[in-house]
């Protein structure tokens, strides 16, 4: 792995305008509503609320930032942050369908390597009968700050940070993620879609044009988050077919394994 510089506090508070509903739920629109900046947050019985703060709203800890934010193998998570204000300048929009349509927007795009291994996916996945959708690429830090604000107003601190990454610490910020979705599951973002003829093809054949299963199933001790077998992450197809191979998360590809 390419060295890492120090550390800087990517957690500066802003205001919340937009959300988006949890990416687990069966309904996931991609209408944004307003919420509002403050929050509750339901204290225990057991807390004293003179002396403590409630469960989930301590100030995020400052991480070390990634000194290789334009490496292909970049590793962002729970332990390392993109340098502030980070946005690759390489950004384009794949052409392969999107479950929002035609809409050229941040959410469409990838980096132009990435983007194009994934028309090339695309296309052999039509040649063997599969039809995908892309849903979500590249995000901002601020729309990334939205979407943790309001699953923290909605379901809770706890549960936020194992869903949604704080921000900074986004894959789809380094503009080599995407969300892929299928008609067989509403052009959702679901664990249903693991076994659909869609979600089988995705998890054995997305090596071949560089894209790993960025969170599996059973290595949450890992990756710090749920099973998402919808989240697609390119690193390359030599990386990628290495990774696939041994049943390994990117983490453990890269030597840098802490639990949870």
């Amino acid at each position: 792995m390419s060295l890492f510089t120090g550390c800087e506090n990517l957690f500066v508070e802003k205001e919340v305008l937009i959300a988006e509903k949890h990416p687990m739920k069966s309904s996931f629109s991609d209408i944004f509503t307003e919420i509002p900046n403050d929050f509750m947050v339901e204290l225990d019985e057991n807390v004293d609320s003179e002396n403590e703060e409630p469960p989930g709203t301590e100030e995020p800890e400052a991480l070390p930032v990634v000194s290789n934010p334009e490496a292909m193998d970049v590793m962002v998570n729970k332990f390392w942050s993109l340098p502030e204000g980070y946005r690759p300048g390489d950004l384009v929009k794949p052409n392969v369908p999107f479950s929002f349509g035609n809409e050229n927007s941040d959410r469409s795009k990838l980096r132009a390597e990435a983007a194009e291994s994934l028309e090339v996916m695309f296309q052999a996945a039509r040649g063997d009968g599969i039809e995908l959708y892309a849903r979500s690429g590249f995000r901002s830090f601020e729309t990334q700050s939205t979407i943790f604000q309001n699953e923290i107003a909605t379901s809770g601190y706890d549960r936020a940070v194992l869903y949604v990454a704080l921000p900074g610490t986004s894959e789809h910020q380094t503009g080599l993620a995407m969300d892929i979705t299928a008609k067989s599951v509403g052009l959702e973002l679901v664990e249903e879609i693991e076994n659909t003829a869609e979600g089988k093809w995705l998890a054995e054949n997305a090596h071949h044009y560089g894209f790993i299963l960025r969170y599996p199933k059973g290595k949450t001790d890992i990756t710090g988050y749920a099973f998402e077998p919808w989240h697609f992450r390119y690193v390359g197809i030599d990386m990628a077919t290495e990774i696939f191979t041994k049943d390994i998360t990117l983490e453990e590809h890269m030597g840098d394994v802490r639990g949870f």
